[in-house]
């Protein structure tokens, strides 16, 4: 009963902030932005093939490529921030603004507090993911239908794809939370998630296409392995040349493996430090 109240009292610190909803729409805005604006050139130039060369538009995709996953992907592949932002602003708030100390004083064994937190961001991540799916789902198949453009909405495939992507929004959460407890300053561990996620991993992916070797272990990026759990995304558009990926229950074992590791260790070192 004790994880029970605590993971009620997570919920209601985060939705009596208004983080999470500030979050939610900047979320849908870029998803919206993305899925939309890349079906609605991708439809364009698949029209206008003369004019988008002329353009310099490069709209060579793969063979067997389709276009509605790879679109309605973006949820995921560059939405994913946000997750892990709120997870990890759910611990070092607590940390930034001394509420941890009351916070011990109603439940004292900090492992319950944790694995509340844990918990609730897993959910609160999936809340996330349903709000960018369907935002992408939208612009994107809009997009597609607007230049006559299979949209895969009949396909099981799709609705596959789209519930695999919540669930991978939802491990992202419980990933910001292990940031969070590992790195308890809150403007550190908001560097790190933009830094990480914007910069680092996207260029290490591309770099790591470039061969076989390197490709076999860069499918075990974090972002790698959603994306392999998802089963679409625009990265592998980008990649360079060897686009290894693993099976989706594998990335979903290597996106809940990083979150339990990452908790854990945190749990084990700088959640135990006494707090004033």
């Amino acid at each position: 009963m004790n994880l029970v109240r605590a993971i009620g009292s997570e919920f209601q610190k985060v939705f009596t902030t208004r983080m999470w909803w500030l979050l939610a729409i900047l979320l849908a805005a870029y998803v919206a932005f993305m899925s939309g604006g890349f079906g609605a050139f991708l439809g364009w130039a698949t029209e206008n093939p003369d004019a988008a060369a002329a353009a310099g538009g490069n709209t060579t995709v793969p063979p067997g490529t389709e276009l509605a996953p790879l679109l309605y992907s973006f949820a995921s592949s560059v939405g994913y921030v946000f997750p892990v932002l709120l997870g990890a602003l759910a611990v070092t708030g607590e940390f930034r603004h001394k509420t941890l100390t009351p916070t011990f004083l109603a439940e004292p064994h900090r492992t319950v507090v944790l694995a509340a937190k844990f918990v609730s961001q897993l959910v609160v991540g999936a809340g996330l993911g349903v709000i960018a799916f369907a935002v992408s789902v939208g612009a994107g198949a809009a997009a597609l239908a607007g230049f006559g453009l299979d949209t895969g909405l009949d396909s099981s495939d799709t609705w596959a794809l789209i519930g695999r992507g919540v669930l991978a929004m939802a491990l992202w959460g419980a990933i910001g939370v292990g940031l969070g407890v590992l790195v308890v300053n809150q403007v550190a561990a908001i560097v790190i998630v933009i830094a990480f996620t914007q910069f680092v991993e996207p260029i290490l992916r591309v770099v790591a296409s470039l061969s076989d070797v390197t490709a076999s272990i860069g499918k075990f990026l974090p972002g790698a392995a959603s994306d392999a759990l998802v089963g679409a995304s625009f990265y592998n558009l980008a990649s360079l040349g060897s686009t290894e990926t693993l099976e989706w229950w594998q990335g979903g074992l290597v996106l809940f493996g990083i979150a339990v590791v990452a908790t854990v260790i945190g749990g084990a070192t700088t959640w135990r430090r006494d707090v004033s």
